[in-house]
């Protein structure tokens, strides 16, 4: 189980690993050896998270996440398999941790009488500018 917060946890045979080849540092080991990890998690189809936190997930994740609703984590960073599997591991956990955090609601507010004057003065003071700058129309007679 990965812990996510105190009351969210995910089992981790609803994760996926596939381990590729990275590209970057590693000599001539990076042709030889997978050490970059993709990891895969269907957040569509994830038992274990509520349905807030889910579509927060989807809207936080954007290209990361497929048409099916699967989360894609690529893992190059390190040079070891152990490394890139954790750092993939991290970076869900803190996505999802970022998902999980209710926004606070927006309570409509009224424009101040004050501000509302400073509104319109300052729209009057940029007309007044636009209509100094416009030609001045000559009476032909």
């Amino acid at each position: 189980m990965i812990r996510i917060t105190p009351t969210i946890a995910i089992k981790e045979s609803e994760i996926e690993q596939r381990f590729i080849r990275a590209s970057g540092p590693g000599g001539q080991n990076v042709n030889k050896v997978a050490t970059a990890v993709q990891l895969r998690f269907n957040v569509a189809k994830s038992p274990t998270l509520p349905d807030g936190l889910r579509s927060r997930l989807i809207s936080l994740a954007g290209r990361r996440i497929s048409e099916e609703g699967v989360l894609v984590i690529d893992a190059r960073r390190f040079r070891t398999q152990e490394r890139n599997r954790q750092d993939a591991i991290n970076r869900l956990v803190k996505l999802l941790q970022k998902a999980a955090v209710t926004p606070k609601p927006r309570r409509q507010t009224k424009p101040t009488s004050a501000s509302q004057h400073r509104r319109i003065q300052s729209k009057r003071r940029r007309a007044a500018i636009k209509r100094a700058r416009a030609p001045v129309p000559r009476n032909e007679h």
